[in-house]
C-alpha cells in the first residue's frame, strides 16, 4: 500500500476536501443548541484532548452526569477531577489553549463533539469558549460494538 504524503492524493481517495454532505454540516452549531445541551446533562464522561509543549495528549474524564456544566450558549465550565497528579491537561491548556471534546452517554452511539478554547482556568475548572459543536455519527461506536458486554479476555485490573 502507497503512502498518502500529499492533500492532492488524499483527495483522490476521498473526493474533495470539504465535500462534506448536507448532514454533516447543518448539525454543527457555533453555540450549545437546546438538544446538545440535554446531551451534555445526561453525560458522565468525556475525552478531552489537548496540546502543549510535550506534544498531544487525550485524557478520559467523569462523573455523575452532567458534571460539566453549561454557563451559556458558549460557555462550559469544565471541574478538574484530580487523579494521578500529573496536571497533562491543565499544563498544556496553559501553553495552548485549544482543546477537542468527546462526551458520551451509555447505551447512546451518538457521542457529542466540541472544539474550542480554554478562555481561563480558575482552581478545580476551566471556563471553556466553544467554537463548534455538533453530534458525531454513530458508525464508531456500532462498528466497535461498544455498548455491548465486556468480551471475556479483557483485563479486568490494569497498573
Amino acid at each position: 500500500m502507497a503512502a498518502v504524503e500529499t492533500i492532492e492524493k488524499l483527495e483522490r481517495i476521498y473526493g474533495a476536501l470539504g465535500a462534506v454532505g448536507e448532514a454533516s454540516t447543518t448539525k454543527v452549531a457555533d453555540h450549545i443548541t437546546p438538544d446538545y445541551g440535554r446531551f451534555l446533562a445526561v453525560a458522565p464522561f468525556l475525552a478531552l484532548a489537548t496540546v502543549g509543549p510535550e506534544g498531544l495528549d487525550c485524557s478520559p474524564r467523569g462523573d455523575v452526569p452532567g458534571f460539566v456544566r453549561v454557563a451559556d450558549s458558549r460557555t462550559l465550565i469544565l471541574p478538574d477531577r484530580r487523579g494521578n497528579n500529573r496536571v497533562d491537561t491543565f499544563g498544556n491548556i496553559i501553553a495552548s489553549p485549544g482543546v477537542g471534546l468527546i462526551f458520551m452517554v451509555p447505551g447512546i452511539n451518538e457521542t457529542l463533539r466540541i472544539n474550542g478554547r480554554v478562555a481561563e482556568v480558575q482552581e478545580g475548572n476551566a471556563i471553556v469558549a466553544v467554537d463548534e459543536c455538533y453530534v458525531h455519527c454513530a458508525k464508531a461506536l456500532i462498528r466497535s460494538s461498544f455498548w455491548s458486554s465486556q468480551p471475556a479476555d479483557a483485563p479486568t485490573d490494569v497498573d
